[in-house]
């Protein structure tokens, strides 16, 4: 987890705020007019943007983001007066000073002119993503690189009217109407028009023609470079993506995609309205089923309909999350994702505060940020799904885009769709998911007794299971199914848990063998399998921003509930075997051997670093008997195999700082 990193952002956050909170006032940005010149050769971007926007509240002063890499030449409003502009870099703003207060409600409009180089290598808005670069191989300006003034980032839609030019051999992408616009000598030019509000804010300049691929009336077209042999298979997949997703979220809003191969750094997808960006990573060497869903998903869930405030995130990324399990059900069948659920219910276990509905105080694109708005989010709905039944679960996402196409929705919208559709009350369901924070442990006590005539009707004899689930939650509420396993059919009955202790009763025809509550995995909830495994991904997170030691405080208390847990002693011992501690980091491989092995590939990896570890230490044959012990399992997770044979061939020889 980014704890530290989280508060340190909110720290600096604070403080730039401090400076003009007076002076941050609310608008509604309607459209932009933009006119840029980009220049791969010389990597440059020259635009004026004209801002279209309506004051929310009566005011003499608005504030924009704007990368810090571009130079703001000047603002001017629509007669042409220059305004006073004042950057501020520690959040990317710049804070207007208009001559005259602004009226509520009533249009105005601010001119940006502004230039700079985008090479790539620039601090992101977003720290160690990149989301814009000007190259003569591939440009990418994506609208979270804030290449244009944003106004409320991921919330406030818009039209657009976008004119790019390009050195002639380039071509322009982008979302809606594209015409070509005359051009100087040795330029086109082409210009964009979205009349939708939406989020239309990302282009790419590429080379050469794309790769179209038909399959079931979608034509995906790729620009692809180190992955083109990729484009055949991502075709046939993106084409059965958006199929599966008109059936589930109705129309879409454009049939035939655009996908562009990024470059190293940027995220693994981002969606524009008809255009994806893949990065070369995400595309790797299979088809990334879930990229895929999820990307296709997010032309409904995030460009048709997205959340009125950041707050409200979990209803974006839980549904994209959440399609990516729809989809990979259609494909693979019913039960197919109860493995990718767990997962995610343990990520979504990983970030205990703020409550979901403060979704706004997590830094972007951090480790929690995903955990909590796409992976609790995505329990939530997966939760929902099995309270209001899988018709109308349906219902409510063919009926969501539907009702609020080109709009934006929040919590309360979403609840009472749900309530409609249903005709339940679901109000304690979100206030207990999304308003607050905490999930269940359940303690199940119960007494089995045979009864008379009374049981399974007047003239039947059974058994009646009286008992008591107990859990520390005073105020949670919610359905859950109770399975009593007899020795004919099982028995399930749904128990309301309300507070912290609910009795039950359940007759059964059978003699009961085992009361389980919960059988399928389908509340968020904590058991101590539950704890290990949350515990592990915390220190996953910590050891993906090199916060090591956080990292082992967190695999520990994993081994504190359970010793034998083979993924706590392997994640302990590749920490180790990184600070070059060998001896402790071979403790922990073994242990990780002679553990419970879950998952398996913990088994095959560990021989491979036991090897490693012998053949830095100078134990060469000892190295080689673990590679060979490593081929022994067959198991190729990973490409284990490959480099197994790969070290019994030639020694593992270890990667040295060159700092050092």
């Amino acid at each position: 987890m980014r704890v530290k990193l989280f508060l340190g952002a909110l720290a600096a956050a604070v403080s730039a705020f401090g400076q003009g909170a007076q002076s941050r006032t609310r608008i509604d940005v309607q459209d932009y007019a933009i006119e840029a010149q980009i220049d791969p050769r010389t990597q440059t971007l020259v635009a004026t943007a004209k801002v279209r926007f309506t004051p929310l509240d009566d005011t003499a002063n608005v504030s924009f983001e704007l990368n810090n890499s571009l130079n703001l030449s000047r603002v001017t409003d629509e007669q042409g007066q220059q305004v006073s502009a004042s950057r501020f870099r520690d959040d990317m703003s710049v804070r207007i000073s208009l001559p005259q207060p602004l009226p509520k409600g009533k249009p105005a409009t601010l001119v940006f002119v502004y230039d700079g180089k985008l090479k790539g290598d620039e601090e992101s808005p977003v720290f160690g993503i990149k989301f814009a670069a000007i190259k003569p191989d591939i440009t990418y300006l994506l609208y979270p690189a804030r290449w244009f003034p944003v106004n409320e980032y991921t919330t406030d839609r818009f039209s657009s009217d976008l004119k790019v030019t390009v050195p002639t051999g380039y071509k322009v992408l982008g979302s809606g109407v594209d015409l070509d616009e005359p051009a100087n000598d040795g330029w086109t030019s082409v210009r964009f028009k979205f009349s939708q509000a939406g989020f239309p804010g990302s282009i790419a300049v590429v080379r050469g023609q794309p790769k179209a691929v038909s399959s079931g009336g979608v034509t995906t077209s790729f620009y692809l470079r180190s992955t083109a042999d990729m484009a055949s298979a991502y075709g046939e997949e993106f084409a059965r993506a958006m199929g599966f997703f008109t059936d589930v979220y109705g129309v879409a809003p454009k049939r035939n995609l655009t996908v562009v191969e990024t470059e190293a750094g940027t995220p693994n997808g981002y969606a524009s309205p008809g255009l994806i960006f893949l990065s070369p990573s995400g595309i790797g060497k299979e088809v990334n089923l879930r990229l895929v869903a999820n990307q296709v998903a997010r032309q409904w869930v995030e460009q048709v309909v997205s959340p009125t405030t950041r707050n409200h995130l979990w209803i974006e990324n839980g549904l994209a999350r959440y399609s990516e399990f729809l989809y990979f059900e259609h494909v693979n069948g019913p039960n197919s994702i109860d493995n990718l659920i767990h997962d995610n219910f343990v990520e979504a276990l990983t970030v205990e505060q703020p409550p979901l509905i403060q979704s706004a105080r997590l830094e972007d694109y951090s480790p929690e940020f995903w955990a909590a708005t796409a992976g609790k989010g995505a329990a939530i709905l997966h939760m929902l799904r099995g309270v209001i039944g899988e018709d109308n679960f349906s219902k409510v996402l063919k009926t969501l885009p539907e009702r609020y196409a080109w709009k934006s929705v929040n919590t309360d919208d979403f609840r009472k769709l749900a309530e409609e559709v249903s005709g339940q009350n679901l109000n304690y369901f979100f206030i207990q998911w999304v308003e607050s924070s905490g999930a269940p442990e359940f303690t199940l006590s119960y007494t089995i007794m045979r009864c008379g005539s009374s049981c399974q009707g007047q003239d039947k004899k059974g058994f009646r299971v009286v008992g008591k689930i107990s859990q520390d939650l005073d105020t949670f509420r919610m359905p859950v199914t109770l399975r009593v396993d007899t020795e004919g059919n099982p028995e399930e009955k749904t128990i309301e848990v309300t507070g912290t202790s609910t009795e039950f009763v359940v007759e059964t025809f059978g003699k009961p063998k085992s009361v389980t509550l919960d059988a399928k995995g389908r509340t968020l909830r904590y058991d101590n399998t539950m704890r290990v495994a949350v515990a592990i991904k915390r220190g996953e997170q910590f050891a993906e921003i090199s916060e090591l030691q956080d990292a082992l405080k967190e695999y520990q208390k994993a081994l504190d509930v359970s010793p034998n847990s083979s993924l706590a002693h392997y994640r302990m011992a590749e920490l180790f075997f990184i600070q070059g501690n060998y001896q402790t980091a071979a403790n922990d491989f073994k242990s990780a051997l002679n553990g419970d092995l879950e998952p398996k590939w913990t088994e095959v990896w560990s021989h491979i670093n036991m090897g490693q570890i012998y053949d830095v230490t100078g134990s060469r044959d000892r190295a080689v008997n673990e590679y060979r012990q490593a081929l022994r399992t067959k198991d190729d997770t990973q490409g284990a195999q490959e480099v197994a044979q790969k070290y019994i061939n030639q020694p593992y020889e270890r990667k040295r700082n060159p700092d050092q």
